[in-house]
């Protein structure tokens, strides 16, 4: 069944309308899950120095926090399906939101790896995302408005590089020391996080004629019955070679995107001396 309504039309300066609501929420939550994803990223140089890492240590961090990702991407695809963008983000964000807050409790390499590794998971946000907004958008706009709330979302991973550095330069000025002061600033994206997925459900819906149970009581959407499907059509998918290709290209651009976000600001501290701040 076609989902009906998409706008033809993207009106930036417009809220009033679900379509243009979910685009704006769908990006601004995207951003938040990045900024928290990497949050702990221009902090590293402090977190190294306080959990006492080697340079092992920190890499084995950084590869959960990517490793977590995978799979979850490929769950929270079918959670869609099931239970619409709005459900699914909602819930991502409000859980996505403990272990950005709790890593300040880690207090060694173990418990470190562990917090990274649940955070990650909240890099499944771009799937939800692109999805919400190719159900609210009609062919004609819908590649401008997958790839805007994409990149306005992936900015995240730069405004993080430098926002967390001013806060936790900040909480040192009121006199925090610095092993308070990494896990106090990581709090700010976890409420950022745990608000953004209350608006989110608040102020969205899956579609543009409502939410995905209403249409499936109007018959306006198929049931969710079971699997539904969805092992054959990955399947499928996977034997198709096309589907390869563009696997290998986002591989390559989308790796190089996260390894710059997490070990760019330690980098940088490390081999020019600059500040955190600087740094990020």
């Amino acid at each position: 069944m076609e989902i009906l309504n998409k706008a033809n039309r993207i009106r930036l300066l417009n809220f009033s309308t679900p379509q243009m609501r979910a685009f704006h929420f769908s990006w601004f939550a995207f951003h938040i899950c990045f900024f928290g994803w990497f949050g702990i990223a221009p902090l590293m140089a402090v977190v190294r120095e306080d959990l006492s890492l080697t340079q092992t240590q920190i890499g084995n961090t950084i590869i959960a926090s990517v490793l977590i990702t995978v799979i979850v991407r490929l769950l929270i695809g079918v959670l869609c399906d099931r239970i619409g963008p709005r459900k699914a983000y909602s819930g991502l964000l409000i859980l996505g939101s403990i272990p950005v807050m709790g890593i300040g409790f880690a207090n060694s390499f173990e418990t470190f790896l562990l917090a990274r590794l649940a955070i990650g998971a909240i890099g499944a946000s771009f799937v939800i995302t692109q999805y919400h907004t190719t159900m609210m958008f009609a062919p004609n706009v819908v590649g401008t408005a997958n790839a805007t709330s994409a990149g306005w979302g992936n900015l995240g991973g730069g405004t993080t590089q430098i926002v967390m550095p001013l806060i936790f330069s900040g909480l040192l000025m009121l006199g925090v020391s610095e092993t308070l002061g990494w896990r106090l600033a990581m709090v700010v994206p976890g409420i950022m996080l745990f608000i953004t997925g209350i608006c989110y459900y608040r102020f969205t819906q899956d579609a543009p004629n409502g939410n995905f149970e209403d249409l499936r009581t109007r018959g306006e959407l198929p049931q969710a019955n079971g699997d539904s499907g969805a092992g054959q059509t990955f399947l499928a998918a996977a034997k198709d070679i096309r589907v390869w290709a563009l696997f290998v290209v986002y591989a390559i651009c989308f790796g190089v995107e996260l390894t710059i976000n997490n070990i760019a600001a330690i980098y940088f501290f490390d081999h020019f001396d600059l500040t955190l701040a600087t740094a990020g």
